[in-house]
């Protein structure tokens, strides 16, 4: 299970919390989570969901509680994307990277950088988001709109301060 959905997961979670010892923590914790918690999976189908759900609700976790680690600056989470990308999504990566759009997503408030997370990297519907996170379809829709109207005024802001 780890071999299969570590990478993707943290993929996901260097992406949600912005530091990869906070993400290494928190997929270490999903598959504690995981493994305890194995009997309450009615469907082996949906494991890939299910972790992704117990993965986000850590972060979630994390992002509540204040820790050291927030005096001292976070390392660029651009260098430690490349780490953890198959080598089919590089591309994709190197893409984002260049377009600034990694710097970007990770100005955004946490709740849209987790649907946009979930939306773009993970490539999950506005249904499977809705479910994953426990809200309404309408609310994932708001917050991916508003998500993208925040990410475009970022980007163009980091635009004009680059000329």
């Amino acid at each position: 299970m780890m071999e299969q959905y570590g990478d993707y997961l943290l993929r996901t979670t260097v992406l949600l919390l912005r530091d990869r010892q906070a993400a290494e923590e928190a997929v270490q914790d999903t598959f504690i989570q995981a493994f305890a918690n194995i009997s309450q999976l009615r469907d082996a189908d949906k494991l890939r969901s299910w972790l992704t759900r117990i993965a986000v609700n850590r972060c979630r976790m994390r992002q509540r509680t204040w820790d050291w680690r927030h005096i001292f600056p976070k390392p660029r989470i651009d260098l430690h994307v490349d780490e953890v990308a198959p080598a089919a999504e590089e591309a994709m990566i190197k893409h984002w990277r260049e377009g600034e759009m990694t710097k970007s997503i990770q100005k955004l408030p946490y709740t849209y950088r987790e649907v946009i997370t979930l939306y773009y990297f993970n490539e999950l519907g506005v249904q499977e988001i809705a479910e994953q996170l426990q809200l309404n379809v309408n609310t994932v829709k708001a917050r991916l709109m508003r998500g993208r109207n925040k990410l475009r005024q970022i980007m163009m802001e980091m635009g004009e301060s680059d000329a």
